[in-house]
């Protein structure tokens, strides 16, 4: 069996950092298809709703808030939008079975929601708020959605990130109980993410279920509404006149990853594995995060079966 770690290995895909959502899906017709996108209304997420719809999908939006979501997608047809927190596992639970009582099938499911670098924040039951939406929430959402899924083709994207660079799974302490760092957690939920698509992807290969996990690039989109104006400046995220720096993409070109895991028959094989610029991303050999690549700690199968048993636990959602 290829491990974890020889999955991530190029495929050549032809594409790269450069290509746009719209670029993968040439020639793709996904008519007939349901694709389901977190966040799909803002930024990333967005820029993924407009590409899947323009190639034929129908795509469902929950959202948080969403008469803003209704408004942003107003001009778009074959969407539908539907209320769902993610920091709120009975929204989930209502979502989920409302969405299988309709009977339909769910073809493609990209979760892209999430927060970034925000304030110390708890919700539920003392979760921290990285690790509970951008983690726990797509997990409870995936598991809850699991008899909707096609039979035969379905995927599940998660949107990792760079990120994860900064921190592995923190054992002793996810939720931050003690010495809150606004980045690590941010940076944990992302390794997180990893994790989740390297186990989905062991528990569904069998039912023809595959998941991926993407890096989509630097952007600057709402998700980084947390973080003052002067600290992109100071972080090199732009330059003095307030353009994006060098090595930042549009949205539409951050989203094709997503949308190439979600869609292209390429990394069929390659289940589980981390991507970026539209292939499979390789072993990261610096700490560059501009330049990417992937981490050891998040192509762990032990840490991804870990947390996995973790996040049952903590959700109550303990069959697959």
């Amino acid at each position: 069996m290829i491990t974890a770690q020889q999955k991530q290995q190029k495929l050549g895909s032809g594409f790269g950092a450069l290509s746009t959502a719209d670029d993968v899906l040439t020639g793709t017709d996904l008519t007939g298809t349901t694709a389901l996108v977190t966040g799909g209304y803002s930024g990333l997420g967005l820029a993924t709703t407009r590409a899947l719809v323009r190639a034929g999908a129908h795509v469902v939006v929950p959202a948080r808030r969403p008469e803003t979501a209704e408004n942003a997608l107003r001009d778009i047809p074959r969407t539908e939008v539907h209320a769902l927190d993610l920091a709120d596992p009975e929204s989930i639970r209502v979502f989920s079975e409302r969405f299988i009582e309709t009977g339909r099938s769910l073809d493609l499911l990209i979760n892209g929601a999430g927060v970034m670098a925000c304030p110390e924040t708890r919700v539920g039951p003392g979760w921290e708020a990285h690790f509970a939406v951008n983690h726990l929430g797509h997990f409870a959402l995936t598991h809850r959605l699991r008899p909707a899924f096609a039979p035969v083709g379905a995927r599940v994207v998660a949107v990792a990130s760079s990120g994860h660079f900064l921190s592995d799974i923190r054992w002793t302490d996810p939720h931050f109980r003690t010495g809150y760092d606004r980045w690590l957690a941010y940076a944990q939920s992302k390794t997180a993410n990893a994790l989740f698509a390297l186990h989905l992807d062991r528990l569904g290969a069998a039912q023809d279920l595959h998941a991926f996990a993407v890096h989509p690039g630097s952007i600057l989109t709402p998700l980084q509404r947390h973080i003052p104006r002067e600290e992109w400046l100071a972080q090199g995220w732009v330059t003095p006149d307030g353009t994006p720096a060098a090595g930042f993409k549009t949205p539409e070109q951050g989203a094709a990853t997503a949308v190439w895991a979600a869609t292209s028959p390429l990394p069929a094989e390659r289940g589980g594995a981390y991507c970026q610029d539209c292939d499979i991303a390789e072993p990261a050999t610096t700490d560059d995060m501009l330049i990417g690549g992937v981490k050891p700690w998040a192509l762990d199968p032990d840490a991804a079966a870990r947390l996995w048993d973790l996040s049952c636990e903590l959700t109550g959602l303990n069959a697959f």
